[in-house]
């Protein structure tokens, strides 16, 4: 007889491989649940638990997929509508504002409309690349050579505007190096993310400088206890490094654990703030 565990994922791939299948006919919670033979709620739960996320947004996420390789083949705006299911443009546009912070035409066109400023500063952790778009921080990344750093920051956005210089809003988010953090400016952010991802880095943002957390105890504070490894995924995404403390989650066990810039440059981040917590005692 088969465990419940692995009747629970065959249920939820199965749910994954029809919602793949007819996200053009945009199923509802009724009819995804009765292929399982579940009641909407058991279904709605059970879906969330697992893959992270709701029926409702991943089916989301389904559709913005295909229309990115539409709109990736020069479509045109109503024509990936129409191949994607949607009645028309109006449903395309606030699809991709919902879950990528972008119109399509802004996606399709690569940030060709957009302007960034970018510049390297030292930190007490290696040379930062951060980078501000009129609405707040874009992107804040570790780099050991400019040019690779430089080169990341384009390849989000292909065709945007560079200009090289600082501003008031970069200056702002690189005051949160101070040793006294009292009086920190205050700190925008222009970032794209799915609702989860957004979820995560929200919750990233509540860990106290020389506290630390675990994927578990994230998971469980955005209701998501079994969503360890979603969590994980996203905390790994997150594209303004210290800005949103995702060096302060580690293993369970009490390990470090990954980190997008070095896992050397981790323990030497959580070993300075703790460092500046006692100071601060």
């Amino acid at each position: 007889m088969k465990a419940q565990e692995q009747i629970n994922y065959e249920r939820i791939a199965e749910a994954i491989a029809y919602i793949r299948a007819h996200f053009r006919t945009h199923p509802d919670l009724d009819e995804l649940a009765a292929q399982l033979h579940l009641s909407p709620y058991h279904f709605q739960r059970l879906f969330t638990e697992w893959a992270g996320t709701s029926p409702k947004k991943f089916l989301q996420y389904t559709s913005i997929a295909h229309a990115k390789k539409i709109l990736e083949q020069k479509a045109t705006l109503f024509e990936t509508a129409m191949e994607t299911g949607l009645s028309g443009t109006g449903r395309l546009h606030d699809l991709f504002v919902n879950i990528e912070g972008m119109t399509p035409a802004e996606y399709r066109d690569g940030g060709r409309n957009l302007s960034i400023r970018y510049h390297f500063a030292e930190s007490p952790f290696g040379t930062l690349l951060v980078a501000s778009t009129g609405k707040g921080i874009c992107h804040m990344a570790f780099c050991e050579r400019e040019e690779e750093g430089l080169a990341a920051l384009q390849a989000r956005f292909p065709e945007a505007q560079y200009l090289a210089g600082t501003d008031e809003m970069q200056r702002n988010a690189l005051a949160i190096f101070r040793e006294h953090r009292e009086d920190l400016p205050a700190i925008r952010l222009h970032l794209k993310g799915s609702d989860f991802q957004l979820k995560v880095w929200e919750s990233l943002l509540k860990i106290p400088a020389g506290a630390l957390s675990t994927y578990g105890r994230i998971a469980a504070g955005i209701g998501n206890p079994a969503a360890q490894r979603a969590v994980g995924t996203a905390v790994g995404c997150n594209p303004v490094a210290y800005l949103i403390p995702c060096h302060r989650v580690i293993r369970a066990n009490g390990e470090t654990g990954g980190y997008m810039w070095g896992t050397d440059r981790k323990t030497a981040m959580i070993g300075w703030e703790a460092a500046q917590r006692e100071l601060a005692v």
